[in-house]
Order: structure tokens, then C-alpha cells, then sequence
């Protein structure tokens, strides 16, 4: 499976996908400036976590212009897997790859832990690695991760299972107390209708290595390497 994550100014989570997929791949993805208007042949495109552009204007906004994003664009058309993680997600949603907005967190705050994660579908190839109902812990780090869409948008994508993962308690409940940001319905990360774009807050990158506290993330990229490959 032959890979690209996109760098932003400001991107803080390149390197740690670069070696999540390393990891996964036996081989390193192509780091893709920004500014670059073109894009390899590859299999997967990454958008990762940071704070792109320093997060100015609202985040996302400005990276969503990138000349690198029409690119991605055109792949995301062309059926080509697209991932954003956190700002990446954030990303996605401002170039209208995916639906809704995220939002600052409920509390204004800030918030960086380790959180609970229901899968609500293996049926697709990012989530291929789990089982529907699997509980996941991994790591959250954001200030605007506040997923909101209208009513209308939020029923089409529970009719269309367009949702991916859920915030959760330890027994796979929903509840505010599980609910690290606000977000609607718990609703932690989406896919677009033909759930070849992924967009999630959490940071399953930063839950491959057992040091990290938890190895929960190994299933996406080993989904995604089976699917792809």
C-alpha cells in the first residue's frame, strides 16, 4: 500500500502518522508539502493532526485552501482513500469532503486524555481491523472537536451508517459523561456516503505503541494496509 500524508505549517501529528504507517506499511509514506499542487499514486492520503496555520481564522478554514487540497479533492472524487485526523478532520469538513463542522469544545477548554471509542461499523475500509460494538481507548488532544451538524444531516448519516465511531463510556454506553467535547450524538468521527473519507478527532496514531499507554490504534492501520493492498 504506497501512501502520502499532507504537512501544513503548523501540523504536529505528521511524524507520528508517518511512523504508525511505517509501522503498518514496511515502507514510509511520501511527506507532501502544502504548497505542492501535485500528488503521487498512491493508495491513501493523510491528513493529520495539528494546528494548521495556527489554527487562525477558525481551523481548518485556511488549509482548506491549499493548493495541495484541490488535489486531494479530485482523488477523493476518483474513490481514492482520504483520512483527517483532528485539525485533519477539521480540514476535510472546511473543503466539504465531509458533512458538518467542528465546533469549540463544550467547556472552552482544551482537553488532552485518553478517551473511550465505540466502533459503529467494520463495514468499511478504515474500520475493517474491528468488530461493530468494539470498544477502543484511544487519545484526544483539542480545543475545537465539537462535531455539529442539523438534525436533518445528523439523521441521514445514522440512516446511511456514515457514522464511525461514537464517544463511550468503558462498557461501550453514550452519555455526556463520556462526551469529551460536546459533540452531537457522541458522534466522534464520520465517513462520507461512500465511506471512502474518514474524518475522527481521536488520534489513533498515537495508540500504536504500548509505551504510549494503549495499541488500540493497530487495527485501523492494519484495516486499512488489508484493504488497500
Amino acid at each position: 500500500m504506497k501512501s502520502a500524508v499532507i504537512v501544513f505549517p503548523g501540523s504536529n501529528r505528521d511524524n507520528d502518522v508517518r511512523l504508525a504507517l511505517a509501522d503498518a506499511t514496511g515502507r514510509d509514506p511520501t511527506m507532501v508539502w502544502h504548497r505542492d499542487a501535485t500528488l503521487p499514486e498512491v493508495d491513501l492520503i493523510v491528513v493529520p493532526g495539528g494546528f494548521s496555520y495556527g489554527d487562525y481564522l477558525r481551523c481548518g478554514a485556511i488549509a482548506a485552501h491549499s493548493p495541495v487540497l484541490r488535489e486531494v479533492a479530485e482523488r477523493a472524487r476518483r474513490g481514492v482513500a482520504v483520512l483527517g485526523i483532528c485539525n485533519g478532520f477539521q480540514i476535510l469538513t472546511e473543503a466539504g469532503l465531509l458533512p458538518g463542522v467542528l465546533l469549540r469544545n463544550a467547556n472552552l477548554k482544551f482537553v488532552c486524555r485518553e478517551v473511550g471509542l465505540r466502533v459503529e461499523t467494520s463495514q468499511s475500509l478504515f474500520t475493517a481491523g474491528y468488530a461493530t460494538g468494539q470498544v477502543l481507548r484511544i487519545p484526544v488532544a483539542h480545543h475545537d472537536g465539537n462535531y455539529f451538524a442539523d438534525d436533518d444531516t445528523l439523521d441521514r448519516l445514522e440512516e446511511r451508517g456514515q457514522i464511525a465511531f461514537r464517544y463511550c463510556n468503558a462498557d461501550g454506553v453514550f452519555g455526556s459523561e463520556a462526551n469529551p467535547n460536546g459533540s452531537a450524538r457522541n458522534i466522534a468521527g464520520v465517513f462520507n456516503e461512500t465511506k471512502t473519507v474518514l474524518g475522527l478527532m481521536p488520534h489513533p496514531e498515537n495508540a500504536v505503541d504500548g509505551l504510549l499507554g494503549s495499541t488500540d490504534g493497530r487495527g485501523l492501520f492494519a484495516g486499512m494496509v488489508e484493504a488497500l493492498s
